[in-house]
C-alpha cells in the first residue's frame, strides 16, 4: 500500500478516474493498479484492506496507471485509510497489506 492525496493540488495529480472529481483525504478511498482497477469495473466498489490485526473498508475512486510507472500490485490509499489501519507514521509511504472485494 502506498499513500496518495486525492485532493486538488495533492500528490495524486489530476482528478479521479471514476468520476473526474477530487476527493477529501479524510475519506477512506483508494486507487488500484491498472489490472485490479479493471477498466473501471471496481469504480465506487468497496474493498476491505488488512494490515496486521486491523482492517478498514475503502471505496475505489481512481486508477494507479501501470503505463505511467505504477506497479501491478498497488493499493494507493488516502490518509484516512492509513489512520484507520493505525500504521505508525514511521511506516507511512509504503507498507504491505492484503485486500479483498467487500
Amino acid at each position: 500500500m502506498t499513500i496518495n492525496s486525492f485532493e486538488k493540488g495533492g500528490s495524486g495529480g489530476g482528478p479521479s478516474e471514476c468520476d473526474g472529481k477530487y476527493h477529501s483525504d479524510n475519506t477512506p478511498i483508494v486507487a488500484l493498479s491498472t489490472p485490479w482497477y479493471n477498466h473501471g469495473k471496481r469504480c465506487f466498489k468497496s474493498i476491505d484492506i488488512y494490515y496486521k490485526d486491523r482492517s478498514v473498508q475503502a471505496t475505489v475512486v481512481d486508477e494507479c496507471d501501470t503505463s505511467r510507472g505504477c506497479a501491478n500490485d498497488i493499493v494507493d490509499a488516502s490518509v484516512a485509510v492509513w489512520n484507520a489501519l493505525a500504521v505508525s507514521k514511521g511506516e507511512w509511504g509504503e507498507t504491505k497489506v492484503t485486500w479483498s472485494d467487500a
